[in-house]
């Protein structure tokens, strides 16, 4: 008997070389600096652990109350933090579960959303889960990532519902300024701003997207803010003219109702966790400073290559010369120097020549594994 699920569940992708040579590595036991490291809780990053536990163990005593939008605390604890008004919170198990909830707010099956490449590629499963199509713009570089309105509304078509904006964009770590924020607006479509590497400039970060001449929904959460991703717990800050705003909270209230998937020991906690988590964020701003300092260093010493403008994030691009594809040159630096990168392509960039490492890697391991890289970039 067959049986016949949905195309939702239809990801039978077969794994591709990289994921094939690194699992051999693993099985011949050889030794891999992974300069991809995203998870903070494996970056030798310290936590203050009894406090942590301190914190969540109080927490545990709550009754359980029922909240769609989250319990007052929690979503006053997140006002606080934003310096807005706790009714515009959303409380959410996760930031892809905000996306979820907004894709079910803002679209129908066969609807359409709008977002700019390169990208996470998170966005695309997320979107064929709800049954809608994901339509790409390109960022464009000049002397910085730039977000281009009108390369926006060129993708947009009748069916497109609204436009999702990551700022700090991951991976290239540009922020949506200010101007290209007021262009995208002028599109007159709702805009979904992921916010949540937001804290972790390198220089001046520009406002965060709040809106009143169109409905956006700005998100952030423990997992990057605080570096707790195993806390789950995220949040949705609506804006946008007030009726919008109003209908806006009180579908996401309803839609909510159908899940209640935020733990109340978590929310409970939020206030604390949110002071504790400000000192896990500073340690992971230090670590990401000095990877940084520690790359640009390295690939001045290369040039061929070039370290593209990094504004804020967990990431860095490497631009290097297009003499054999990123998946070869990937391949061969795991191969020959035991270091692995991400491939552009990872991340749709739109040609060949992009590398991609994560700033957050432990500090030994990303000074060796630079090392290597550097001598593998072809001159």
């Amino acid at each position: 008997m067959q049986t016949n699920f949905s195309r939702r569940a239809r990801w039978n992708a077969p794994p591709n070389r990289l994921a094939v040579a690194r699992e051999e590595r693993r099985r011949r036991g050889e030794r891999e600096l992974d300069l991809t490291e995203s998870n903070p809780t494996r970056a030798s990053i310290a936590y203050p652990l009894d406090e942590l536990s301190d914190a969540l163990a109080r927490a545990a005593r709550a009754p359980y109350e029922p909240a769609p939008l989250g319990l007052g605390s929690a979503r006053a604890a997140v006002a606080s933090e934003l310096a807005c008004d706790a009714d515009d919170i959303v409380i959410t198990a996760s930031t892809s579960e905000a996306y979820s909830f907004l894709f079910k707010l803002l679209t129908d099956p066969g609807d359409a959303i709008l977002t700019a490449t390169p990208t996470y590629p998170l966005l695309e499963h997320l979107a064929a889960l709800e049954l809608i199509e994901l339509r790409s713009f390109a960022l464009e570089f000049q002397r910085r990532w730039e977000v281009d309105a009108q390369r926006a509304r060129a993708a947009a078509t009748p069916r497109t519902r609204a436009i999702v904006v990551v700022s700090p964009n991951n991976p290239t770590g540009s922020y949506v300024d200010a101007s290209e924020q007021h262009a995208l607006a002028e599109l007159g479509l709702p805009i979904i701003s992921d916010e949540v590497f937001r804290p972790y400039a390198f220089g001046d970060a520009p406002p965060s997207l709040v809106r009143e001449d169109v409905p956006a929904f700005t998100l952030g959460g423990l997992s990057k803010s605080a570096g707790l991703p195993h806390y789950k717990l995220g949040w949705i800050r609506v804006s946008g003219p007030p009726r919008a705003k109003r209908e806006a909270i009180a579908a996401l209230e309803l839609i909510a109702d159908n899940f209640l998937s935020v733990a109340t020991p978590v929310q409970q906690a939020l206030p604390e966790l949110l002071r504790i988590g400000a000192g896990i964020r500073e340690a992971i701003r230090a670590r990401t400073r000095e990877n940084l300092d520690v790359i640009t260093r390295a690939i001045e010493l290369v040039p061929a290559a070039r370290l593209l403008p990094v504004e804020g994030g967990w990431t860095a691009v490497v631009r290097m010369p297009h003499l054999e594809s990123d998946e070869e040159f990937v391949l061969r630096l795991l191969e020959e120097h035991g270091v692995f990168v991400h491939p552009g392509y990872f991340f749709d960039f739109d040609r060949d020549g992009y590398l991609v490492v994560s700033l957050l890697t432990r500090p030994d391991v990303f000074i060796e594994g630079v090392a290597r890289l550097v001598e593998a970039i072809p001159r």
